[in-house]
């Protein structure tokens, strides 16, 4: 019998894209949620499973599978039999996997930008610089992320940097649903590169940055069709956004 362990925390959102795969092929799996805040992902077992240090990891009958973008398409190819999520033709399948590598490479990381600022800020902030540094290099995959952040948040220069590549993004997320005549990103079926991109908009949407989408209907619309799926409120589960986390933000929801 097949047994699947998620190694995961509620709020991140590469671990939102694989709780969401998971849910929506009905698949069951053990998880473990893991608080980034205290460091649970830097404890000894855990980098046993995972030596970068970074979640989500899955664990399916002893194997161990790491990176949310290679969980979701290997869990598309190994329970393919409920929902497939990749295209059949080859040829779609792999502008598929084109538009994964850019949502992985230019929204992804630019969501932590303003979300570390927001979130983690006020924690860092009461540290002694000695504190701040031993985390920081007690990070095997963000330890030049947190030192160009600092004690006092990212530089004006990186924060316009990232919400600029966030805006790009929106763009270029409206343009592929204008080409495919939507309501999804390549058409009337719902894809990884959907589900990839799905923590960036929601994201967004929590820490009030959805202005980007105002005179984007295409945007808003997705939005709502995602929040309407059936295991949308299953894999957002109380406590997933950073707003539910942290209530010095609740004053960014409207």
């Amino acid at each position: 019998m097949d047994k699947f362990t998620l190694y995961n925390a509620p709020q991140s959102t590469c671990s939102q894209r694989v709780r969401f795969t998971l849910n929506a092929k009905g698949i069951p799996f053990e998880e473990h949620q893991l608080d980034l805040f205290s460091g649970d992902q830097l404890k000894p077992e855990y980098l046993a499973i995972n030596p970068n240090g970074v979640v989500p990891a899955l664990i399916h009958n002893g194997n161990t599978i790491l990176d949310s973008a290679v969980i979701i398409e290997y869990l598309d190819e190994v329970k393919p039999e409920t929902i497939c999520f990749s295209p059949n033709d080859p040829a779609k399948k792999a502008h598929m996997r084109w538009m994964m590598r850019y949502i992985d490479e230019i929204p992804t990381p630019a969501i932590r930008v303003p979300s570390y600022n927001l979130a983690f800020l006020p924690h860092f902030q009461i540290m002694s610089e000695e504190e701040f540094l031993a985390l920081a290099n007690s990070k095997p995959l963000r330890k030049e992320f947190l030192l160009s952040m600092g004690r006092t948040g990212f530089p004006k220069k990186e924060m316009d940097q990232a919400l600029d590549k966030l805006h790009r993004a929106v763009i270029r997320m409206d343009e592929w649903i204008s080409q495919s005549g939507g309501p999804w990103m390549m058409g009337q079926s719902i894809t990884l590169a959907d589900i990839s991109i799905m923590p960036v908009i929601v994201r967004m949407a929590d820490i009030n940055l959805d202005g980007y989408w105002e005179d984007m209907p295409a945007i808003a619309d997705w939005l709502k069709n995602i929040q309407a799926h059936s295991v949308y409120q299953k894999t957002y589960y109380p406590g997933s956004l950073l707003t539910e986390k942290y209530p010095h933000l609740q004053a960014l929801r409207k």
